[in-house]
Formats: C-alpha cells, sequence, structure tokens
C-alpha cells in the first residue's frame, strides 16, 4: 500500500502532474568549488590542457510498479490523466536511448530508487497467478524489460517485499544487475542480505579511469508494513546510520563519485509514527547529516522533484537530490562535471532534471520481449466473474457514504465471521474498516470481470481481525476525522475542497462499518463524531467488537490509535483483492440492495451537508 506521501515544503513550480521543488537547505547555494567550469567541454582540456575533465549522466527511475505498457489494466484502455502523463517502460527506454545517443553510452549509467514489481495487474499475474517462483516460472516482465534496457542497479523498494522473500529472490536471480538494500540486513547475522552497494568504473579520455559507487537503501518501514514476510527473517535500519557507515567505506575503497539510490522522500515525515525509531522519508536528512554524498535518486513519495540541494552540515557541500515521477512518468538526469585535481577525480558540479516520457513513443524492442505477457495478463482481467444488480463508482466516497465502499466492508465483515466460527470471539459483533483506494473505481450494473473488482482494490493488503473497544473506535474515528478541512456552518460548500488529501491521503481515512455516525467538519479535530450508535443505541464505551482490518492499518500504518497494539484474532495471507474476487466468483451476483446504506455523513453543528 502506498504510504503516507506528505508534500515536501518548498519552492514549487508545476510541472505536469507533479510538483516541482527548488531549494537548499542550510545555505542557499552550492560552494564555489561546486560551480561549473567556464567554457569546459566534456571530455577536453580546460585553456591548453591544464585541467583535464570529465563529464557524465546518471539517469534514474522510481516506483515503476509493474508499469512496463502505457496502458490501465483496470480501465483495459491506454493509461491517461488529466495532464496527460504517459507511464511505463517502455516509453522511459526510448528517452534512454536518446540520451545515451547524445552522450555516449560509456558516459552514462542507469539506476532505479525501487517499488519495481508490485502496482499493475501484470506483476500481480507474474507473482500469484502465473509464479515467476514456479518450476517453469517464467520470466518476470519487469526483468526482461529492465534487463533490456541495461540497468546498472536498482535500491529495493518496501513494495519489493509484498509478494515474500522466495518472489523477490527470484527476480533478483532474473535481473542482470543488482538489487542493492545496504540496511536491508538478516535477521539473525545482521549482514547485508543484499549486495549493499556496486563501483561502476568510467572510462575517461585521459587513461584515468571514474569510479562511481552505487549505494542502495530501503525503507525501514517494511519491519511493520510487510511484517507477516520479513518477521524473524530481516530487519531494516535507518537509512542515515547506514548511509553514515557505507558512505566512508565507499571512499576508502577508491570512489570519487558516491550516489545514493534511496527508495525514501524527502520531506523527513513517517506514516508509521512512533511504531520505529527511524524516518520513513529521510532522504533529505542523509543528504545533511552524512558527508560525502554526490547526488541521491529518492523514491517512494510519488511526487517529482527535478532538483533539490540540501548542503551538508559537515562539508559546506550541496548535495543534489531528484526525483522523478512515479510509473515511469519522469526520467531522472544528473550532469556530473569531474575535474583532475591534487592526483584524482573531484567533483566539480553536479546538477538534475527530469525529462517526460510523454514526449517519447514505446520503444519496440521493450513491447515486443513483454508483449505476450501483456496479452495474457489482458485476458485474464477481462474475464467476467459475476454480476452486480447495480452500478456502483468511487467518485464521492471522500465525502459521502457509497455503495462501493460498502461492498468491500461487506466482504471482509462476512470474511471475518465465517473465519471466526466456532472460536471463543465468535460472539462478538464484526465491524469493518475501508477507504476510497481510486476515486476512479468502478462496477457497472450487469457483468463484472476480474480488472473491475480487482480496481476496487489496488493494493496487496492482507486481511486481519482485531479486538477494540467502543472507547478505542471512538478515538479511531476522530483520528480518521483529521482528513477534513474545518468548514463553518453556512460557507459555500465545495467538494473538491473538504478533504486535506494532499497532506492526508484518501487511503488514509477510514470508513467503519457497523456503527453510524456524524462527523461535525464545523468543529475542530478531535471532536469531530458525533451521535455514534451501534444496533441502534448510543455505542457502549467498554464493549468489545472484532475489527475486520488491511494489514498497512493493523501494522501502524497512518498511525491510527489503538489498532496496532490491539489482540490480533485471525489473519490470513490471502490479499483482500482475491478475496474480493473469489467472493464473487463465488456467489455469483453482487445484491447492491443487501449491503448498501447510509450510516455515516458530514455535518455542520448538526446539520446535514448533503
Amino acid at each position: 500500500m502506498p504510504l503516507n506521501r506528505r508534500r515536501f515544503l518548498g519552492r514549487t513550480a508545476a510541472t505536469g502532474a507533479g510538483v516541482a521543488l527548488t531549494g537548499a537547505v542550510g545555505a542557499a547555494s552550492a560552494t564555489a568549488a561546486e560551480q561549473p567550469l567556464v567554457g569546459q567541454g566534456a571530455h577536453g582540456d580546460h585553456g591548453h590542457g591544464r585541467t583535464k575533465r570529465y563529464a557524465f549522466t546518471v539517469m534514474g527511475t522510481t516506483d515503476l510498479h509493474g508499469n512496463v505498457f502505457n496502458w490501465d489494466y483496470f480501465t483495459d484502455a491506454e493509461f491517461d490523466d488529466k495532464a496527460h502523463n504517459d507511464v511505463g517502460l517502455a516509453k522511459i527506454s526510448t528517452l534512454v536511448k536518446q540520451v545515451r545517443k547524445e552522450k555516449g553510452r560509456r558516459n552514462t549509467l542507469l539506476i532505479d530508487a525501487g517499488d519495481t514489481i508490485q502496482g499493475t495487474q501484470l506483476a500481480y499475474y507474474y507473482a500469484r497467478v502465473e509464479p515467476i517462483t514456479g518450476a517453469r516460472g517464467p520470466v518476470h516482465p519487469m526483468a526482461l524489460a529492465m534487463n533490456s534496457m541495461g540497468y546498472d542497479a536498482a535500491a529495493l523498494g518496501n513494495h519489493e517485499f509484498n509478494y515474500g522473500i522466495p518472489v523477490l529472490r527470484k527476480f533478483e536471480q532474473q535481473c542482470h544487475f543488482p538489487l542493492l538494500g545496504a540496511n536491508a540486513l538478516d535477521a539473525k547475522t545482521m549482514r547485508p542480505a543484499f549486495r549493499p552497494y556496486v563501483i561502476k568504473r568510467m572510462r575517461t579520455p585521459h587513461g584515468r579511469d571514474v569510479r562511481v559507487a552505487i549505494l542502495g537503501l530501503t525503507n525501514p518501514g517494511i519491519a511493520i508494513w510487510d511484517k507477516a514476510n520479513v518477521q524473524g527473517k530481516m530487519v531494516f535500519p535507518g537509512l542515515e546510520e547506514q548511509a553514515a557507515k557505507w558512505v566512508p567505506r565507499l571512499r576508502s575503497m577508491g570512489a570519487d563519485v558516491v550516489i545514493v539510490s534511496a527508495h525514501s522522500g524527502m520531506s523527513g515525515t513517517s506514516s508509521y509514527g512512533d511504531a520505529l525509531p527511524y524516518v520513513e522519508n529521510a532522504a533529505a536528512l542523509v543528504a545533511e547529516r552524512v558527508p560525502g554524498i554526490d547526488a541521491i535518486l529518492v523514491g517512494h513519495a510519488h511526487v517529482e522533484v527535478p532538483e533539490y540541494r540540501v548542503v551538508n552540515k559537515e562539508t559546506g557541500r550541496s548535495v543534489v537530490l531528484s526525483e522523478p515521477l512515479k510509473w515511469g512518468q519522469r526520467l531522472t538526469l544528473f550532469d556530473f562535471e569531474l575535474a583532475w585535481e591534487r592526483g584524482r577525480w573531484q567533483v566539480a558540479s553536479v546538477s538534475s532534471k527530469v525529462l517526460n516520457s510523454n514526449t517519447a513513443e514505446e520503444d519496440a524492442t521493450i513491447t515486443g520481449l513483454v508483449r505476450g505477457q501483456h496479452r495474457k495478463v489482458v485476458a485474464y482481467v477481462n474475464q467476467r466473474i459475476g454480476t452486480s444488480t447495480a452500478a456502483m463508482d468511487a467518485a464521492e466516497a471522500p465525502y459521502r457514504d457509497t455503495p462501493i465502499i460498502d461492498f468491500i466492508n461487506h466482504v471482509q465483515a462476512e470474511t471475518v465471521r465465517a473465519a471466526l466460527q466456532g472460536t471463543a470471539y465468535a460472539s462478538l459483533p464484526v465491524l469493518s474498516q475501508a477507504s476510497c483506494f481510486s476515486r476512479t473505481a468502478a462496477v457497472p450494473a450487469g457483468p463484472v470481470s476480474v480488472r473491475q473488482v480487482a480496481g476496487l482494490y489496488p493494493f496487496e493488503n492482507t486481511l486481519e481481525a482485531r479486538v477494540l473497544t467502543g472507547a478505542q473506535l471512538r478515538e479511531y474515528l476522530e483520528f480518521s476525522a483529521r482528513y477534513y478541512v474545518r468548514t463553518p456552518a453556512g460557507a459555500p460548500v465545495d467538494p473538491a475542497k473538504l478533504t486535506n488529501a494532499e497532506s492526508i491521503p484518501d487511503y488514509n481515512y477510514d470508513v467503519v462499518s457497523g456503527l453510524s455516525y456524524e462527523i461535525d467538519i464545523a468543529k475542530a479535530p478531535g471532536a469531530r463524531i458525533g451521535k455514534l450508535l451501534f444496533d441502534g443505541k448510543p455505542l457502549d464505551d467498554s464493549a468489545q467488537f472484532v475489527l475486520a482490518v488491511n494489514n498497512y492499518r493493523a501494522s501502524g500504518g497512518g498511525n491510527f490509535p489503538h489498532v496496532a497494539r490491539a489482540k490480533q484474532v485471525w489473519a490470513n495471507s490471502e490479499e483482500i483483492r482475491n478475496t474480493i474476487i473469489g467472493w464473487v466468483k463465488a456467489r455469483q451476483v453482487i445484491d447492491v440492495a443487501k449491503f448498501a446504506s447510509v450510516d455515516w455523513k458530514l455535518t455542520r453543528d448538526g446539520v446535514p451537508l448533503f
């Protein structure tokens, strides 16, 4: 599941669908030593041969999330959004070839900052339906594409662990480049479970190679979000701690340039609160506090940052950070200028920018490699699995009680009730939480396909059951209601401005079924929940309930109160998406009248908003 993507503060300028950030932490500009060498060419001598110099470019992607084609498997159509962005490695490959032609292949590197094998139905199919781990398992489509493109290294993202370590290890075997994770450690030996770094040699015209070290760092939140897959097997200490350990080693090994590929945003925030002692979005802190880093390719936050400069407190030198927009919508270019000084290569300047993949055609080499797998997945997602008695969509789900969210909760609660039969908890009422995971999710009236049902739940979450009291549920709902902007009674209502979705994503606003309640958005956060009823009566604070909850929330994702420490009475390893698909296959009919009801509403001073 994506995480709490709090937008990093800085001077902003719109660029496509993302956010472009520029600025500096700790100083206004780069030091004089980092300014470009005036008049220098890429590979010639400065002046009359007094200074040898060399230029090279590092290209970077991140958060590809299983996108090869410019295709949306949930809509069964070419991808498009309001900004007319395109997605996929096939488009990125064309840009990469253009850069290599311009710069010279030997003067470029290509790296990634993680979240590669989860996100589309293409990725899901080759993890679960026809898994790459099978006896005659296929090569993962992302490995096929990235191998063909000539990636030099990729950092591990947190979503790499969603399908379990065996799938990740098989993917690692299939890649012709290393997967890097200096802070992914074996739980028993505390040694790196993956390669921490790779050093690439860039041949220069001067007979002196440039040694470029790429250090990979992943997200400590893996210990929470994929606890079921990694507990007792791997641990994930903080990025700053591990960078401070490895960067000096890389320098002592002769690295002229150190680049960090970090699956960690820049904002300094965490979506898991105090559940871990490490910062989730730590890239800027690493740049500021760990000396010896020249540039950081940033991932995880799903925002566009063409260039951001952070001044290192110890050296006074600026570190350049860049994050290309997710899914292959952008390609970062780090341009390095080096000069030969005092018997070694020194970084004279670094700059970065992003290229937009919607300017490129898809590379026929990449689409040709993966076309067979793509067609197989398109056929799979278009299988009819049942019918719906009415159309449902999520367009208004962030601010109204809608049948489509009721449906998710209905399936989850029914699944947990069946699982608890015959146990000590069978007599407790079962409630359920769900969020608006996609505002474009829709189920039509009539025939329903795999892709339409899968579109309700685009994340790889699994289902758990936790025991909470009425008082804890009240606090849970109050916390969830922070999502709404405080809006005085009588003021005009603009649904587009009701939510704090910029800082609290839709997936961190929970609807709880099985209760009825009002959310008074004229009141301050923390005092908004009113008329909280169970079975038509005021909620008893001491009563116990079972909450059907996804593993992201149960593990502390979103930092909701109580649930992470509540007693777990059941859990399984099947994705909720698959549970819903299985439910529809088994029953054949989604009878909307059986679960759709208005149980919560927004009010202002007690007056319903709608």
